[in-house]
C-alpha cells in the first residue's frame, strides 16, 4: 500500500515569483528522476505568504528519497534551489521534508 506523505517547507517572500516560474519548467531529467525513484502523485501547493505544502504517495518514503539522493540531478537541483527556502538550518531542501503525521483520512 502507498504512502502518503505531506510536508511543509517555507519559501522566502521575496523569491515567491521566481519560485512559481522554475516549477512551471522543471527539468525533464528531474521529473524523469522523481518517478524513477518512486515519487508518485507528487504536488506541490504555495500559500501567498511562502508556506509550501508538499504531498507525494510512495511505497516507502525514505528509501525513495534515499534514492533520489543518490541522483546527480537532484545535486544539480538542491544546489540552486536551497536558496529560496527559510529555516532550512544547513540542510538542503529535500533533507528538510519533513513528514507531517496523518490525524484523518476520507478514501
Amino acid at each position: 500500500m502507498a504512502q502518503r506523505v505531506c510536508f511543509l517547507l517555507k519559501v522566502r517572500a521575496d523569491r515567491i515569483e521566481e519560485y512559481r516560474e522554475r516549477h512551471a519548467a522543471v527539468w525533464p531529467e528531474m521529473l524523469e528522476a522523481l518517478s524513477a525513484t518512486g515519487w508518485h502523485n507528487y504536488s506541490l501547493f504555495l500559500r501567498e505568504d511562502g508556506l509550501l505544502v508538499g504531498y507525494l504517495e510512495t511505497e516507502d518514503f525514505a528509501a525513495a528519497q534515499e534514492a533520489m539522493a543518490a541522483t546527480e540531478v537532484n545535486a544539480r537541483w538542491q544546489a540552486e534551489m536551497g536558496e529560496f527556502f527559510e529555516s532550512l538550518d544547513g540542510a538542503r531542501p529535500d533533507e528538510a521534508m519533513k513528514p507531517l503525521t496523518e490525524v484523518f483520512h476520507l478514501a
